[in-house]
């Protein structure tokens, strides 16, 4: 799945920090696999401050592979998230991804 700059950035940010150890393996690879490489802070000219990260606008897209059971860890999240109306407008594009419509 292509994921812009943005949603990988939000992803990192809803992932469990709780789990078993199982979950929290699959969490540890699918953090590695949507954080920047320092190729990408130096060509997307990432920028992070205490309360801000920026980019350039020519950043790509990257290419995420998600197993089964990481797909089921950010729909479970996405879900508690709605439930708990804690949903903000930059996770609607996450949520048509991942869950689907409503």
């Amino acid at each position: 799945m292509k994921l812009e700059v943005s949603e990988r950035i939000r992803l990192l940010g809803i992932l469990p920090e709780k789990g078993n150890l199982l979950t929290l393996k699959i969490i540890s690879d699918l953090r590695k696999d949507l954080s920047f490489s320092e190729k990408e802070h130096k060509d997307m000219e990432l920028t992070v401050t205490q309360d801000r990260i920026t980019w350039a606008d020519n950043s790509k897209k990257k290419e995420v592979k998600f197993g089964d059971q990481a797909k089921e860890i950010i729909v479970k999240t996405l879900k508690e998230m709605d439930e708990k109306e804690e949903l903000t407008l930059p996770d609607i594009d996450l949520w048509e991804k991942f869950v689907g419509e409503k």
